[in-house]
């Protein structure tokens, strides 16, 4: 991965260290001058504060690590030196939803007596902080202190882990991360209730501060509950696993008791950074990247093979084609039928989703006899169609080098990985470990049923999507008052800020709010058809699965060959206007091609788009809109062949959980 790298010292950091009655205080500011971090070295604590311009964004909040040991970072600390320096570098991300980023950032490292240090990072639009071990020795972390108190009682947006039943009770470490959010004040959350991240908390003056971390890759994943005496977060996180026992047909590890610690750790050791992303308006969180330049980079190397693209996926629609000559489901005829559709389609995969292995052995060597693997991936490579096939987390993990081995060798493109359903240590390390292998074998990996990302896929680019995320399958099994549509308008100002999404879209049987209901053998979506189109534009996701059948898609050709003609990675992203829970528009360039979407909540809104991010001249646009009657009929909608210019203001009209997708070019 190629960067420009400009490092300038202190000089232009703006660090104020003051002797105030045994303290030390420092004041770092991101390079523009709009974000300001306090530090506060105190006789027996670290405390921290976070400024935005006059608005207090966050108040004086402790941080501190316990070691198993008795050690202790950042309690009754030791000052011994500080570090400051400036980066302005450009990185050139091989996937990702735009071609370059400005990496511009000031830091400031504090060292402490105890083999210790605390690093800062302030960037324009955000703030990040970790902890570095300089022991010498491998040492096992009992809890890490993470506190946010905030100026007042602020409204947050938060999802609770819908945590699954383990020995007769529910187990909040337990679960596949795909809940709805809640908006709701700080001190009305339930007291004790633990939400995963991100977060997304109302600032002062309509700013949004969105709590995430990144470069998680050897430690838990980080829960934050609140207080309700101190208006404050707190920070909670599953302990290390002790005894793990497989159930759900052996897929998955469910731990039955835990360690009295929360990780290991090698001497050196760098920490997760905790991020505090400050957005001045709402769509600034469509385009932020602080994740991704937090992440450790990925080591030189060629990675042209990392081929993004999209997916004709079978389990959602559960193998129902139609309109065909022989029976459907997991065998030969069916598998070749999708990927003659791919390959006809210009859709560059097919997964074989769970299924295609032996039921219940955990292991990936044991292939169903309705299936001939080496022919399908004959008849595909053919047509110009890779596959990807399916794996349960224990399947995986037991013999990971000998079934990636294995399955390259035979023409795999990759593996989508399911059923992780926990955060802990050792599930963070089996993301990696996926990643590594995937990358040793050049195998794309899709983290399914798994936490947010916080930056693997910038380590190793051959990680693709991440799930953890309230997608399209939630659809089939939906109790009664979810809100997809709704959801569909927060989730990217929030989950979608940590990194792309396996949301997978794409759905033709399109149902208005009151004629929703979920059928797990036929699903459809909540809003319009055009509101599926948009969202092959809006989310992030460079794997990106048409949902439907393939017999459907059939069926609808011109909403077929736009979904086929979208990209999944990027030039250039730009968020053109949007609020938290109720709308989004962005364009995005691919080449010398434009795309813009609109999605919109269950109101009927009238947009005007600006089409001012053209460069000048006249263009071609295709354009899906919302048919007269798709407030009665969600898959009503209209498609038009406009003459548009650079700076033109254009009049959408959305229905009711509607949407708009255009494509424009010369």
């Amino acid at each position: 991965m190629r960067t420009l790298l400009k490092t300038v010292l202190s000089a232009l950091v703006v660090i104020l260290p003051l002797n105030v009655a045994a303290q030390k205080q420092f004041s770092l500011k991101d390079p523009s001058g709009k974000l300001q971090v306090n530090v506060n070295i105190g006789k027996t604590n670290i405390t921290y504060a976070v400024w935005h311009g006059s608005d207090l964004i966050l108040d004086y909040s402790p941080i501190s690590m316990t070691l198993t040991d008795g050690k202790q970072f950042g309690v009754n600390p030791k000052f011994r030196k500080s570090k400051t320096k400036s980066v302005n570098q450009t990185i050139y991300p091989p996937v990702y939803r735009k071609k370059s980023i400005c990496d511009h950032y000031n830091e400031l490292s504090l060292e402490f007596k105890g083999d210790y240090s605390l690093i800062f990072r302030a960037y324009e639009d955000g703030v990040a902080y970790r902890f570095v071990s300089h022991l010498d020795k491998p040492f096992f972390v009992e809890s890490e202190q993470v506190e946010l108190s905030f100026p007042n009682d602020p409204n947050v947006y938060v999802a609770f882990p819908k945590g699954r039943q383990n020995e007769g009770k529910e187990d909040p470490f337990y679960s596949s991360f795909q809940n709805t959010y809640l908006h709701t004040p700080l001190s009305k959350w339930d007291n004790g209730k633990i939400a995963f991240l991100p977060i997304l908390v109302e600032g002062a003056n309509g700013k949004k501060i969105c709590i995430t971390e990144a470069d998680l890759l050897n430690y838990p994943g980080l829960y934050l509950k609140n207080n309700l005496e101190e208006k404050r977060m707190e920070s909670v996180f599953a302990a290390y696993p002790k005894e793990v026992k497989l159930e759900v047909k052996n897929l998955k590890g469910v731990v039955k008791s835990r360690e009295p610690y929360i990780a290991k750790a090698e001497g050196e050791t760098s920490f997760p950074w905790r991020v505090i992303i400050v957005s001045e308006n709402d769509t600034d969180l469509l385009n932020n990247d602080m994740v991704y330049k937090l992440a450790t980079p990925a080591k030189e190397g060629d990675y042209s093979w990392v081929k993004p693209g999209k997916v004709a996926w079978d389990w959602w629609n559960n193998w129902n084609i139609y309109n065909v000559d022989f029976v459907s489901g997991i065998n030969n005829d069916t598998y070749k039928y999708y990927i003659d559709f791919a390959s006809e389609h210009g859709i560059e995969y097919v997964i074989l989703d769970e299924g295609w292995a032996v039921e219940g052995k955990a292991d990936l060597m044991q292939v169903v006899p309705e299936i001939d693997l080496k022919e399908i991936i004959r008849h595909a490579e053919e047509r110009n169609v890779g596959i990807i096939l399916w794996a349960g987390f224990h399947a995986f993990d037991r013999d990971m080098d000998r079934v990636c081995k294995h399955y390259s060798e035979m023409g795999v493109k990759g593996f989508k990985i399911d059923f992780m359903d926990r955060d802990d240590q050792y599930m963070i390390d089996f993301n990696r470990r996926c990643a590594e292998t995937g990358a040793k074998y050049k195998l794309l990996i899709d983290l399914h049923g798994t936490s947010k990302p916080t930056g693997l896929q910038r380590t190793y680019p051959n990680t693709i999507n991440f799930e953890g995320v309230h997608g399209l399958e939630e659809l089939k099994w939906a109790a009664p008052g979810t809100d997809q549509v709704v959801y569909d308008v927060t989730m990217p100002y929030i989950r979608m800020v940590a990194g792309p999404i396996d949301y997978t879209p794409g759905a033709m049987n399109n149902a208005i709010r009151k004629n929703f209901t979920a059928i797990y053998e036929e699903p459809m979506s909540q809003g319009t058809r055009c509101r599926q189109l948009a969202l092959y534009v809006i989310f992030d996701s460079p794997i990106n699965m048409l949902c439907d059948a393939p017999t459907n898609y059939l069926k609808e050709k011109e909403c077929t060959d736009f979904i086929a003609s979208v990209p999944t990675i990027w030039d250039e992203t730009v968020p053109l206007n949007g609020e938290v829970s109720k709308y989004i528009s962005i364009a995005r360039k691919k080449d010398d091609t434009w795309y813009l979407a609109s999605i919109t909540d269950w109101e009927a809104r009238d947009m005007e788009i600006d089409l001012s991010f053209l460069a000048p001249g006249q263009y071609k646009a295709e354009i899906f809109r919302d048919g007269i009657n798709a407030d009665k009929v969600g898959k009503d909608y209209k498609k038009e062949l406009l003459q548009v210019t650079a700076g033109q203001k254009l009049k959408i009209h959305m229905a009711p959980g509607g949407g708009f997708a255009m494509k424009i070019y010369r």
